[in-house]
């Protein structure tokens, strides 16, 4: 167990980088503090790369991992982005032993609840869409899949995206042009606001 160390002035006064440092001279309570800062986020991320299966247990390994490794974080200040590229590496883990266990049969596709996403006023064909669209990210490479949910949902730039991914902003562009190509043929029509050419 570790020492229980107050902090030294209410969490709303912190920044992240004063927690961080407090956290690395073992105060709980700065952990805490960062963890509930931050776990919306990264909750929501996980949700949004993950499909709504194993999202807990990703958001509690991300925080586990980084406060385990957070003495290798360079600028204190930016915990937040820092932790989302766990969450995404974390979340490229899953999804690709997921689909090694779906192609052995160790494991089957959860259809979405599309209820819970979809506003009781929508035309009911919305649902549907969006079951269908959750169903063809599940069929895609890791990768692809992570680009275009950072690109099309979180509306990160691509090099936002290659620092998150660990990728090369040509490797991020390529993946975003195979997902869209992939989507854009199986739901029979281009997609809106392709990154095709892009560079921001």
């Amino acid at each position: 167990m570790g020492v229980v160390v107050p902090l030294r002035r209410p969490a709303p006064e912190l920044t992240d980088a004063d927690l961080v440092d407090q956290a690395l001279e073992g105060s709980r309570a700065a952990q805490e503090a960062l963890y509930r800062r931050h776990v919306g986020m990264v909750t929501g991320l996980a949700h949004r790369l993950l499909g709504g299966q194993d999202v807990d247990d990703l958001v509690q390994d991300a925080f586990v991992a980084a406060f385990s490794k957070l003495d290798s974080l360079r600028d204190p200040q930016a915990f937040a982005k820092w932790v989302g590229s766990i969450v995404v590496r974390q979340a490229r883990k899953r999804i690709r032993r997921r689909k090694l266990r779906r192609r052995f049969f160790l494991e089957r596709s959860e259809p979405l609840e599309a209820d819970r996403y979809v506003s009781a006023s929508a035309p009911p064909d919305v649902g549907a869409e969006l079951r269908a669209i959750h169903a063809l990210l599940d069929e895609l490479p890791a990768d692809v899949r992570i680009a275009l949910v950072l690109r099309r949902v979180e509306g990160l730039t691509i090099p936002e995206i290659a620092d998150r991914m660990e990728r090369s902003p040509a490797t991020v562009k390529r993946r975003l042009q195979d997902g869209e190509v992939l989507l854009s043929a199986r739901l029979e029509r281009p997609l809106p606001n392709s990154s095709r050419g892009g560079t921001s």
